[in-house]
C-alpha cells in the first residue's frame, strides 16, 4: 500500500468539501424546506463538494508522483 502525507490545511479542505457534499445530499433527501429551495441549495452544495474534490485528488496524486520522480542522491 502506498502512503501519502497530507498537511493539516489539506485535511481541513478535504473535510470541508466532504461536508458540503454531504449537506447538499442531505438537503436533497430531507423534507424540511420548500421543495424548490431545498432542491436548488442541495444541488449547489452537492456540486461544490463534488467539483472541489477534483483539484484535491489531482494535488495529492501529483505531489506523490513528483516525490517518486526525484533523483535520489547516492
Amino acid at each position: 500500500m502506498k502512503s501519502r502525507s497530507l498537511t493539516i490545511p489539506e485535511i481541513g479542505f478535504i473535510a470541508a468539501t466532504r461536508a458540503a457534499a454531504g449537506a447538499g445530499l442531505a438537503l436533497l433527501l430531507a423534507g424540511k424546506m420548500r421543495r424548490a429551495t431545498r432542491k436548488r441549495v442541495g444541488i449547489t452544495l452537492l456540486t461544490v463538494g463534488a467539483v472541489s474534490t477534483i483539484p484535491i485528488v489531482a494535488g495529492i496524486f501529483c505531489k506523490t508522483k513528483a516525490r517518486t520522480e526525484l533523483p535520489t542522491s547516492a
